[in-house]
């Protein structure tokens, strides 16, 4: 039974109990006029009872006649009578009253046949939608508006001012990529994220058992060399040479060939099945290259715990190489950026003076230092241009608008908001594309060197949100209904 058909049993059977208890409250009203009527003809009748009773003792008083009552209780005068006008009694016959008594029912079926049966003898249709059925008028204007406001796709109603702050927000951003990103490997904040990643790795080791460097070492060196020989894979090939030279790999750019090696899902995938396999995937040319290893094992007596190891070692081999090997010269090879190694596959174009593909200008570039470090580099201004954009959002609307606090929370379900947030990362990626091709002189790996393509993506996600909001503009927003649900349903479990 499809969703829909639940629904509408459901909606049946609240239309059938509201039919109950409306017919339950009638009868209740008839019973109540019947009452009020039984009590109306018991007054009059004590009415016409007390008059009787005076008008014999004024008939008696004037024809004095007394009466003496003997000791069983019986009249002298027993030739004595009152005629009284007999009345015919009137009442109304209240019908029975019909309903479903649900412990009858031994199952949902059940109780849905009596339903349907209760339906027919009362000439209840079920056939229509039951749900209008069970809300007044009142309340089906007051559910249409509150679906209108809060549950649809609306379009935007940005004024000029709105424009304005979000494209100087983006401007703000696109200054800071400039000045202080930059190329990849070489901006100040990539040193930043690359000194941040470093202690991060430190701390990983530490909680993995790593004592310190020894004297005279270099802690990161030290810590990534722990975690080389702790969390050792199958598929940590490091040249062609490793791989038979079946195709052309460095340690330069074996790090994105290797698809375990990407820090995402597909990496994850990659990873268990090659630890598992005893085997290596790689991409090259845009197609995937299988290898068959050697002597690997996963630790763990059933497949849940094999599995739990396989996820272990992927995460601490990451750990490992994110800022480069232990013996690597300077910065190092990190891992690429999350789906990044995707790019492998756009194997198509010609670029350059040697005609490359996309997909192998996409591995130079990583090779170049385009690698997870940069990207959380590249995330920086991205997210400047956000916050700065959501501030800017509230600072407008609570003092410009006059609005409450309540109604100043920088959700992206805000028309306003949302528009507001594309320009601004439109307005970055402009910036940032405007510098990448004047600097680039041309040449599409300097090109995407500049390139911020967090900015891109960020930008990107904003658009097709946009697009699916004009699109379905009015129409309801299941997103939305479910975060409500989805807020309902804890407010109840908390009460």
């Amino acid at each position: 039974m499809s969703t829909k058909e639940k629904f509408h049993d459901q909606g049946s059977a609240l239309v059938v109990q509201k039919h109950q208890v409306d017919s339950a409250q009638r009868h209740l009203g008839d019973l109540h006029g019947a009452l009020e009527f039984m009590e109306g003809e018991l007054q009059s009748n004590d009415a016409i009872l007390d008059q009787l009773i005076a008008q014999g003792e004024a008939l008696l008083h004037n024809a004095e006649i007394v009466i003496e009552v003997e000791g069983d209780g019986g009249l002298v005068e027993s030739d004595l009578y009152l005629t009284v006008a007999q009345t015919e009694a009137s009442y109304r016959q209240l019908d029975p009253l019909d309903f479903i008594n649900p412990s009858d029912c031994g199952d949902w079926r059940e109780y849905l046949t009596q339903v349907e049966l209760y339906a027919n003898r009362h000439g209840v249709r079920l056939d229509e939608d039951p749900f209008h059925k069970l809300m007044t008028a009142t309340q089906r204007i007051e559910l249409e508006k509150r679906i209108k406001d809060e549950f649809t796709f609306k379009g935007a109603s940005c004024d000029k001012y709105d424009y304005m702050i979000a494209g100087t927000c983006g401007l703000i951003g696109g200054l800071v990529d400039i000045v202080f990103v930059g190329v990849a490997g070489k901006g100040l904040l990539t040193s930043f994220t690359d000194d941040m990643t470093d202690q991060a790795v430190q701390k990983f080791a530490k909680l993995c058992g790593w004592n310190g460097p020894g004297e005279g070492k270099d802690p990161a060196a030290s810590a990534i060399g722990f975690l080389e020989r702790n969390f050792g894979v199958n598929y940590d090939h490091r040249h062609g040479g490793d791989v038979d030279r079946i195709f052309d790999m460095s340690t330069k750019n074996h790090h994105i060939k290797s698809l375990g090696h990407s820090p995402d899902l597909i990496g994850l995938f990659f990873s268990i099945l090659d630890q598992f396999n005893n085997t290596a995937h790689f991409v090259d040319n845009g197609r995937i290259v299988v290898v068959e290893t050697e002597g690997f094992e996963l630790r763990g007596s059933s497949f849940v715990s094999k599995l739990f190891a396989g996820f272990v070692n992927w995460l601490g081999h990451l750990f490992s190489d994110v800022s480069g090997s232990s013996g690597a010269a300077g910065r190092g090879s990190g891992i690429p950026i999350p789906f990044y190694s995707l790019l492998q596959f756009l194997n198509v174009g010609e670029f350059g003076q040697h005609r490359q593909t996309f997909a192998k200008i996409a591995v130079q570039v990583f090779e170049q230092g385009y690698d997870l470090r940069h990207g959380i580099a590249m995330a920086i201004p991205v997210l400047v241009t956000e916050l700065l954009t959501r501030i800017s959002w509230v600072a407008k609307r609570r003092f410009y608008h006059d609005a409450p606090w309540g109604d100043c929370v920088p959700s992206a379900n805000n028309p306003e908001l949302r528009r507001m947030l594309l320009v601004a990362h439109g307005s970055l990626c402009l910036v940032d594309t405007a510098d990448a091709a004047l600097r680039s002189g041309g040449n599409m790996i300097q090109f995407m060197l500049r390139a911020n393509l967090i900015a891109w993506v960020r930008f990107g996600t904003l658009g097709l949100k946009e697009i699916k909001a004009w699109y379905w503009q009015g129409q309801i927003d299941a997103d939305a209904v479910d975060l409500y649900l989805e807020a309902e349903y804890r407010r109840m479990l908390a009460a």
